[in-house]
């Protein structure tokens, strides 16, 4: 597993929900809406950010820190940017890949359930 498909996946959730509206931001995903579930697609974004910032503290031995949210939820795709930038420099194990891409993924099913 390569960081180029890191990049890659995060590329393709940011080109997917960069011209959101803060309206769109607030709908509750596909599959929780169904379920019952009030998590909004802006949340499960800022908890994959959350998620490659604990990775790459991790990776650089640094403490964990909660991730400022930005002003509007249509920042959260430069925080993404950003976040991933950061996990891949950071030179990502094979174990952290994984987890990192297992996220992404995981997150981009959530963001466009229908």
């Amino acid at each position: 597993m390569t960081t180029e498909a890191i990049g890659r996946e995060s590329r393709r959730v940011i080109h997917g929900t960069a011209g959101w509206t803060p309206a769109r931001w607030r709908l509750a995903t596909g599959e929780d809406a169904e379920m019952g579930d009030t998590d909004t697609r802006a949340t499960v974004m800022a908890e994959l950010i959350q998620r490659l910032a604990d990775l790459a503290a991790d990776l650089e031995g640094r403490p964990r820190r909660i991730v400022p949210g930005p002003e509007h939820d249509t920042g959260l795709c430069d925080q993404l940017a950003v976040m991933a930038a950061d996990l891949l420099a950071a030179d990502p194990d094979e174990n952290t890949r994984k987890s990192a891409l297992a996220a992404i993924r995981h997150a981009h099913g959530r963001l466009f359930a229908t």
